[in-house]
């Protein structure tokens, strides 16, 4: 199970409304994510840096991709 599917099973949300809110809001999105991987990076003293900048990106990575194909995004390592 993807996370946007887990996510939607969470907050009850049809796969079409999750892709409409990706498209229309995935630059909100991309700025929350960038903020909370500043907090972490700061709070780990930037200890976790690579390892955080690496899961951020392809959060936004999956975020666009789900905005843009309207289904679940697989990430790079997706068979």
């Amino acid at each position: 199970m993807s996370f946007m599917d887990s996510l939607k099973g969470k907050i009850g949300m049809s796969k079409d409304k999750a892709a409409g809110l990706a498209r229309q809001h995935g630059d909100k999105i991309g700025q929350g994510l960038d903020k909370a991987a500043h907090t972490v990076d700061s709070k780990t003293g930037g200890k976790y840096s690579s390892q955080i900048n690496s899961g951020v990106g392809k959060a936004k990575d999956a975020v666009k991709g789900y905005g843009e194909k309207g289904q679940d995004a697989k990430g790079p390592d997706a068979g």
